[in-house]
């Protein structure tokens, strides 16, 4: 493998900040590069909060302090000066194709020849994004989930041109990052294909959670209500609180983005539409579903809005996962299962269908129906339970 020292954070928003502090604990030389000044500050200021509050537990890695760490990181407003002599870049932009395009052609053209690009999409195409840049075989995805320092979760994607070393080397400095929650899970994905793994599976349930956003929007009911009905009392965060602290900007890019290259059916709600004409995008404004002007919002959960059957949930994502298996993205329901956990917190869903496909088929029969929606129709390696065998 390439030997990797060096490594450039494009992007250092909500996402690449955290990418940035694992990378400084892994024991590269980082450089911050963004195009606002005050993001790259506010990305200093929370690696800086959570080494010292590292330091302090005696987590940090053995005989280092934070001074020591700090001293290894770089910061830029330029591109070109960022990468000149980059080894890895990890991009954490705007969910945006033609932005994501533009930043890989430039970071391509000005860094050596050895440099790998690796973008930190949660849905776009890899192949898409290396469209028309010099080396496409040095482009590879690298899917964190946030926060980066405690999911453990790192997706390694192929485009259709990415050769096995950019691979390699991708999935070499994934296993080197630490996680404050467990040792890496890091995945090949096998087939370029939108979503790749965990938000591919995850992605129709966003038909279902739209309508049921614009059902209590139209009834009045409370957010707090939906959020109890729709969350895992086991999950770090709730459904609606994770919600705004993705991003509801994010949200609907994505939406628009599955709906262009998966199916119509992912067109947005109603209400998802408004929040973002609205400037309601969650933490990064301080308002979405919920008010985030005192920290993150602690909601009441124990009254529940009695709207949502959560095994629709469930049998989406089941047959989400029999659909990418069916397309050769991955080869084993297991590792869905796994991916998911490691990216989410809470368990996958192909090991309850291995129990309960006939049920799940039937009720996407039925909801597929009820909410125009064909793309929810099941699958027929759902049906057949032949999935099972795809251990």
């Amino acid at each position: 493998m390439g030997k990797v020292d060096d490594i450039v954070i494009v992007g250092v928003g909500a996402m690449g900040k955290g990418i940035a502090q694992v990378c400084l604990l892994a024991g590269y030389n980082v450089t911050l590069m963004d195009i606002e000044a005050k993001i790259i500050e506010n990305a200093i200021s929370y690696i800086e909060k959570g080494l010292n509050k590292l330091e302090k537990k005696g987590k940090l890695p053995e005989e280092m302090k934070s001074a020591d760490i700090l001293a290894k990181m770089k910061k830029t407003t330029n591109l070109i000066e960022a990468v000149q002599d980059a080894d890895f870049v990890i991009e954490a932009i705007i969910e945006k194709l033609d932005a994501k395009r533009k930043v890989c052609s430039d970071i391509i053209d000005n860094s050596p020849d050895h440099c790998i690009f690796a973008s930190n999409t949660s849905s776009i195409r890899i192949t898409d994004i290396a469209e028309g840049c010099g080396k496409p075989e040095n482009v590879i995805g690298m899917h964190f989930f946030n926060p980066a320092p405690l999911m453990r979760l790192i997706e390694i994607i192929a485009g259709e041109k990415s050769s096995k070393k950019a691979m390699n080397i991708g999935v070499e400095v994934g296993e080197s990052l630490p996680c404050l929650r467990g040792d890496r899970y890091v995945p090949r994905v096998l087939k370029d294909n939108p979503g790749f793994i965990v938000n591919r599976v995850l992605a129709p349930g966003r038909i279902y959670s739209d309508y049921i956003y614009d059902l209590a929007d139209e009834k009045g009911i409370p957010w707090e209500q939906v959020d109890a009905d729709i969350s895992d009392p086991a999950a770090p965060m709730s459904t609606l609180v994770l919600a705004d602290f993705v991003g509801r900007d994010v949200s609907l890019h994505t939406a628009e983005y599955y709906r262009e290259t998966l199916s119509s059916d992912f067109k947005p709600g109603k209400v998802l539409k408004r929040q973002v004409v609205e400037g309601k995008l969650g933490k990064k404004t301080g308002q979405g579903f919920y008010n985030w002007s005192k920290g993150r919002p602690e909601p009441d959960l124990s009254k529940k809005a009695g709207i949502v059957n959560q095994l629709v949930f469930k049998a989406i994502q089941a047959n989400e996962g029999c659909r990418i298996l069916e397309e050769g993205v991955c080869k084993s329901w297991k590792v869905i299962d796994e991916a998911i956990l490691a990216g989410m917190n809470f368990p996958g869903p192909m090991k309850s269908a291995t129990k309960n496909y006939r049920q799940m088929a039937e009720l996407l029969e039925e909801y597929s129906e009820k909410l125009g929606k064909s793309y929810l129709k099941p699958v027929e390696l759902l049906k057949s339970g032949k999935f099972i065998d795809m251990e």
